[in-house]
């Protein structure tokens, strides 16, 4: 019971509203809220400032809900060390990434299918800073984003490969005839980019600028789709890293050309929380990519 209590207690901090956790819970409110007061009584203190609505949670509250995500944690890793032991590996690992590495989640996913025909995946888009925080609270096993460049805390990482820049345009473009393309001159064209709560949008803000010609986007979007469906229309132009060039199949009117002066990279890779001993999925899945890794270098 405790555990389950200490679930539901992880759900309403993450929801932040007595409504929306029930019914992500699948319980009703009244249910929710009596298994909170019951973990309150049990540890005696109060977790969660009441009111006429959710006002956020107590100190000892923040203080409870870590420990109540690494015992919930080594539960989970509990039971599925032992389901490994008895069938194999089997269950779901949740796998969230940053929108630039979306295409190359399959060179992971599918030999580890393979090697694992068990294992299911559920996958999401997410920024870097929303990757570390479903990482550290358990919410999510995986998170594939970048390594080098904003700090990443007590995590376990395994680069993946480097990223490169290229300017993507119409082949009408004027600038369409050029083998590559400066980042000056790159500022000058209507460019659509990622938003700017995305690592990728800062990296390019950041060379953009240091080459003084600061990003003025008339569009951004988090959807790689919409960029590109704006490309493909002939009037717009956008930035986005070799490898996801490399895994998308362009319409003939578009193509990809490399940005330079200077030419930069930046690593992206696989994090998971640092926990000893991790789950058995977890820790297969890291075995792949470094073994990925290896056959990149």
């Amino acid at each position: 019971m405790l555990i389950e209590r200490l679930e539901l207690f992880i759900v309403l901090a993450r929801e932040k509203h007595f409504g929306r956790a029930a019914e992500a819970c699948g319980i009703t409110q009244p249910t929710l809220s009596s298994a909170i007061k019951q973990l309150e009584n049990a540890l005696g203190v109060m977790l969660v400032r009441r009111g006429a609505r959710f006002g956020g949670l107590t100190p000892e509250g923040e203080l409870v809900l870590e420990w109540a995500r690494r015992i919930v944690g080594d539960a989970r890793a509990m039971q599925e060390e032992l389901e490994a032991s008895r069938h194999g590996l089997s269950g779901r690992l949740r796998i969230a990434v940053i929108p630039t590495a979306l295409t190359a989640v399959s060179d992971l996913t599918t030999p580890f299918l393979l090697r694992h025909p068990h294992v299911g995946f559920s996958v999401f888009s997410c920024t870097s800073i929303e990757i570390l925080s479903l990482v550290g609270s358990f919410e999510a096993d995986i998170g594939i984003t970048y390594l080098d460049n904003e700090p990443l805390g007590p995590v376990v990482s395994v680069p993946l490969y480097t990223e490169r820049y290229h300017l993507v345009t119409a082949t009408s473009a004027p600038i369409a005839e050029k083998g590559e393309v400066t980042w000056a001159e790159v500022g000058a064209l209507p460019l659509c980019l990622l938003t700017a709560d995305m690592q990728n949008r800062r990296i390019i803000d950041r060379h953009l600028s240091q080459a003084g010609a600061p990003a003025r986007p008339a569009l951004d979007s988090n959807s790689m789709i919409v960029l590109l469906s704006h490309v493909r229309s002939g009037k717009w132009a956008s930035i986005m890293p070799g490898n996801l060039v490399g895994g998308l199949d362009f319409s003939p009117g578009i193509l990809s050309i490399p940005i330079v002066e200077p030419t930069v990279s930046h690593t992206v890779g696989i994090i998971a929380a640092n926990r000893e001993p991790q789950t058995p999925q977890v820790a297969a899945f890291l075995a792949e990519a470094r073994q990925m890794a290896n056959q990149v270098r």
